[in-house]
């Protein structure tokens, strides 16, 4: 069976190009173009048609994704599965499993089976779980143990996978040279750096990275080329070690796109207000357009238990620059394992970075929805902006909870709603002044 690429290059019609170009009012040519030209991707494994079509790059609204996933101390499958849940109804985009404890395959084709959109995962997590588990290590896993867990995983129907291809032995000594305050932050840059120091190897997610494109291309997996060297504080952010990776994904974006294998990037991290604009441009030329995925960025090390604010503050300045896609991150991020409000918060707070991005962006429909608002405001429909509310649940709470008297305004000014006195007052010549 042909990737999406190859299909379009071919000029047969493909149904979910269709379908997201429906959902993004876009005609089809343009999806097709930004596929085509890599600017565009579309998460979707051969062996999950029933899944729904989500479009992540130029011209589209900003995505969101959630990460859940259990750990060992917390290995619970229904835990889980809730979270999931809670995501899809919070109006999460994609869903990443990033499990670590408990029985890795069953909670990860559980995943899959209850969730009609795009799922992700990390390979190297799953194969470091079985190093230690069968050889007491992580470093004693075999570049065969890694190959073998991808395309276990592609056979089971995932959709995307964030692959650590760029952290080889130059990206080591540019690290090394750096003198970071928190070194490597990622789990799979940590346990591939480990790996290839104490097996005294290149990468092997690098080195054979034509086999990693060969699986991509079998089942039309979307590679997330991670970044393992991203900044872990702001002290660290935008030196040697995270631009030296950033070079090599931007060759090994060339390569993926050759093999007709869909691509995007995987960026900081921590970063200063000031330079995720820098960063996104960057990354963009450097890459040539493939959609950027961010993890916040996270514009503070200092809020930790609001850390799903310091993100949104930094999501929305770099999709506003150009990222495509925001990882969420929630209050508890830096302090456990989230929990179900957890990851309700953080895609809450994610998907407003995302649309405050979207009106700057000029994307179809964006400010739409802040008018149908602003008129309900003006009305006095309080019904109808907590329908229109990005969290209805909440707004209908704060709302009954502080609603002491049958007014027409909020308990805010009662009586002395500005809106409602000028209607009053200047009845509808307010309309035109």
């Amino acid at each position: 069976m042909s990737t999406i690429i190859e299909k379009l290059k071919r000029g047969e019609p493909v149904d979910a190009v269709s379908t997201v170009a429906k959902d993004e009012d876009l005609i089809e040519d343009y999806v097709i173009e930004g596929l085509l030209d890599g600017s565009i991707v579309i998460p979707r494994n051969k062996n999950r048609p029933g899944a729904k079509a989500v479009g992540i790059g130029k011209g589209l609204r900003t995505k969101v994704n959630a990460n859940i996933g259990t750990s060992d101390e917390y290995p619970l499958i229904d835990e889980e599965i809730r979270k999931l849940d809670i995501a899809v109804k919070a109006g999460t985009d994609t869903v990443m499993d990033l499990s670590t404890g408990g029985p890795l395959i069953e909670i990860r084709k559980e995943i899959l089976a209850r969730c009609n959109m795009p799922v992700g995962t990390v390979p190297i997590y799953q194969a470091a779980v079985v190093a230690k588990d069968r050889h007491g290590s992580i470093v004693e896993m075999t570049a065969n143990d890694i190959f073998s867990v991808i395309e276990a995983q592609a056979q089971e129907g995932v959709d995307l996978m964030t692959v650590h291809v760029g952290v080889t032995w130059k990206t080591i000594n540019a690290l090394q040279q750096q003198e970071r305050v928190t070194g490597i932050v990622s789990r799979g840059g940590a346990f591939t750096v480990g790996w290839m120091i104490h097996n005294n190897h290149e990468n092997p997610l690098y080195e054979q990275y034509d086999r990693l494109l060969q699986i991509a291309a079998e089942y039309d997996v979307t590679l997330s080329l991670g970044d393992g060297l991203r900044p872990g504080c702001i002290a660290d952010a935008s030196d040697r070690a995270q631009f030296q990776e950033l070079l090599i994904l931007g060759e090994l974006v060339d390569r993926a796109r050759k093999a007709d294998v869909q691509v995007m990037v995987e960026g900081p991290g921590h970063v200063p207000f000031d330079q995720i604009a820098a960063n996104m441009r960057i990354e963009k030329e450097v890459c040539k357009g493939a959609p950027f995925y961010v993890l916040g960025p996270l514009v503070t090390d200092i809020a930790p238990g609001y850390d799903h604010i310091t993100a949104a503050i930094g999501g929305t300045m770099a999709a506003v620059s150009g990222a495509d896609f925001l990882c969420y991150v929630t209050p508890r991020e830096h302090l456990g394992l989230p929990t179900e409000k957890d990851v309700h918060e953080g895609v809450i707070a994610s998907r407003i970075a995302a649309h405050a991005a979207d009106l700057v962006k000029g994307v179809k429909g964006a400010a739409d929805w802040d008018l149908a608002m602003a008129k309900a405001r003006k009305a006095l429909d309080w019904q109808e902006q907590i329908r229109l509310a990005i969290d209805p649940e909440k707004a209908a709470t704060a709302y009954a909870e502080r609603k002491t008297k049958d007014i027409d305004g909020c308990t805010m000014c009662g009586d002395f709603c500005a809106m409602k006195v000028v209607a009053e007052y200047l009845g509808t010549e307010v309309e035109s002044c």
